[in-house]
């Protein structure tokens, strides 16, 4: 379990939903543990087959805006410096996040017209990696609402904003940070929890661009000072090439920001020539792998991962085992009442170059699962708001799910015993617990309790206390 600080004290959630991501509010286990589920691919959202997009497109960011999905990313024909004048930024729109059109916006020329779905070109080095997102702060100016960073080491990382997410200027004449190698996807977003804009963006171990590729962070409270970097930690984890973070907070549950970074290991190579020949994968790609991660971090300087296992891999299709086809996109996003989408390069440096879309369960990243011989889970002390509890699970045949509310001490309440609990079963994301006297637990709200959890054949994704 992850050392927390104040480890003792009880943890006030109030009506905060909770996944199981990180291991903040489990105290124990017996016969369960904590899984890591894997996304399911769901087909192609789009090819990058247009002469200005191409084999090196790149760091994409995904982001649902009133009902409308926007998909951003850099097209890139041909291999070159980062930040070259053949870079631009792409827009691909959607009404449901898995069919995607390219508008023709007709905002700048490339390749001699205007008929294209580009947001930004001549400005060099902006469009090497670009990456907006919409800013929730409260009060925002809406022709602010839309930010992005973008830049390199030369440049220096700076500001982006729009009011529609197509018309972008440029925010303020100085670069809003410095120190950084920014050679990749640094992304930026409003924290609600934090109360203030938070960036993770690309610096190396060893400083420069010596070591390993690693993750800093640093925070503002007007997205104009910023404060000095600081290298994120990820525990007791051997280090590794995290090429990009796409840390965000979790949709359902913000406090939380999830990252799916690109894991990339240089020099381990899988096709032989005559394979990257045949897939026409352009030269010096072919020799690095890499794949999908999962982390999370809470905020602070700690990325919390529980899982060193690929998130989401190569696959069977050789195209994905070459230099940079691990890249997730920035941003989860809803595509159903009970499914998430998660966006993936495939086939980098090839003229298959294509973004596929990846399924998984809402909330669905890691559960507490039992075997069929049974499990049970203990929380630590929390404090909640509410009236009843709800969870998210998913149970076989034969599985239950049932849950005792305890005092901190450990004991069981009265009427909330596991001999009180009704058994749950079946797949639900938002199921009401009940007990033999129902499902009201107001009577407890604001006390210290902890929560058992006792299982058979089932996952538990995440919990909430509701009116």
């Amino acid at each position: 379990m992850a050392n927390w600080t104040d480890a003792e004290a009880a943890i006030a959630i109030g009506s905060r939903r909770e996944l199981f991501v990180d291991d903040l509010l489990i105290e124990r286990m017996a016969g369960a543990a904590l899984r890591l589920h894997q996304p399911v691919e769901a087909g192609v959202a789009i090819r990058f087959d247009l002469p200005w997009e191409g084999p090196f497109c790149g760091y994409p960011t995904v982001i649902m805006d009133q009902g409308r999905y926007r998909l951003y990313y850099r097209g890139l024909p041909t291999a070159g410096k980062d930040g070259s004048s053949a870079e631009v930024t792409c827009l691909a729109e959607s009404s449901d996040g898995v069919h995607w059109e390219k508008p023709c916006l007709g905002l700048f020329e490339v390749n001699g017209s205007k008929r294209n779905n580009v947001v930004l070109a001549h400005q060099p080095p902006f469009s090497h990696n670009f990456a907006p997102f919409l800013d929730t702060r409260p009060g925002v100016q809406h022709s602010e609402r839309y930010k992005a960073l973008a830049g390199t080491a030369e440049s220096g990382l700076c500001g982006f904003v729009s009011e529609d997410g197509i018309r972008w200027r440029r925010f303020g004449a100085k670069p809003l940070l410095t120190k950084g190698a920014f050679d990749s996807q640094n992304v930026a977003f409003w924290s609600q929890s934090e109360q203030c804009y938070v960036a993770y963006f690309r610096t190396w171990t060893g400083g420069g661009f010596a070591g390993y590729r690693t993750i800093s962070r640093a925070t503002s409270p007007d997205f104009v000072a910023w404060s000095e970097p600081v290298e994120m930690k990820f525990g007791d984890t051997p280090p590794e090439h995290l090429y990009t973070s796409q840390t965000h907070p979790y949709f359902r549950a913000p406090h939380i920001y999830v990252a799916t970074p690109m894991r990339f290991v240089p020099g381990r190579k899988v096709l032989t020539d005559e394979q990257a020949r045949t897939l026409g994968v352009k030269p010096g790609y072919a020799g690095d792998t890499a794949d999908t991660v999962f982390m999370a971090t809470r905020g602070g300087d700690r990325f919390v991962r529980l899982f060193l296992e690929s998130f989401i891999r190569p696959g069977s299709d050789l195209g994905n085992w070459v230099s940079r086809a691990g890249m997730a996109a920035l941003g989860v996003v809803p595509t159903g009442p009970a499914e998430m989408s998660i966006y993936k390069q495939a086939s980098y440096a090839q003229p298959t170059s294509r973004l596929v879309r990846y399924i998984l369960r809402t909330d669905g990243f890691v559960s507490v699962n039992a075997p069929y011989s049974g499990g049970e889970m203990v929380t630590r002390p929390l404090v909640f708001a509410g009236q009843k509890l709800s969870i998210n699970f998913a149970t076989g045949a034969a599985g239950e799910v049932r849950v005792e509310i305890q005092d901190a001490n450990g004991r069981a309440l009265e009427g909330f015993g596991l001999a009180d609990a009704v058994e749950q079963i079946g797949d639900d994301i938002d199921r009401i617990v009940t007990w033999k006297k129902g499902p009201d637990v107001g009577s407890l709200a604001g006390q210290e309790v902890r929560l058992r959890f006792v299982m058979r054949d089932a996952d538990l994704y995440s919990l909430r206390f509701v009116e």
